[in-house]
């Protein structure tokens, strides 16, 4: 047997050594990826429920947009109806004026 004094003895407690520092390192690892898990769990279900609210607000955003359209269609829709009934009373006397350019009479 080694007295731990020679080359052989020095060199089974430096690899001893070496193999506690890997098992303590593992250990630390092991204990950081834990917790990098275990936060980026949260952080993902923070995200996605963000983004859940993000996207139920927008969805009522486009409805209400989408009422707005419509409201907006209808009234143009009517301003149209307007416009071309007092057009239509003029209608046969516009209709040379756009037949024949200005200045080249029939």
């Amino acid at each position: 047997m080694t007295d731990g004094t020679g080359p052989t003895g020095a060199l089974e407690a430096a690899i001893q050594r070496l193999d506690q520092a890997v098992a303590q390192l593992d250990l630390r690892l092991a204990d950081l990826s834990a917790k990098a898990e275990g936060s980026n769990g949260g952080l993902f279900e923070e995200d996605r429920a963000q983004l859940a609210a993000d996207l139920d607000a927008s969805r009522g955003r486009e409805r209400e947009l989408e009422a707005a359209g419509q409201q907006a269609s209808g009234a143009l829709g009517r301003a149209i109806a307007d416009i071309r009934a007092a057009l239509g009373e003029d209608e046969d006397s516009d209709s040379e004026a756009v037949s024949h350019p200005e200045g080249a009479e029939a």
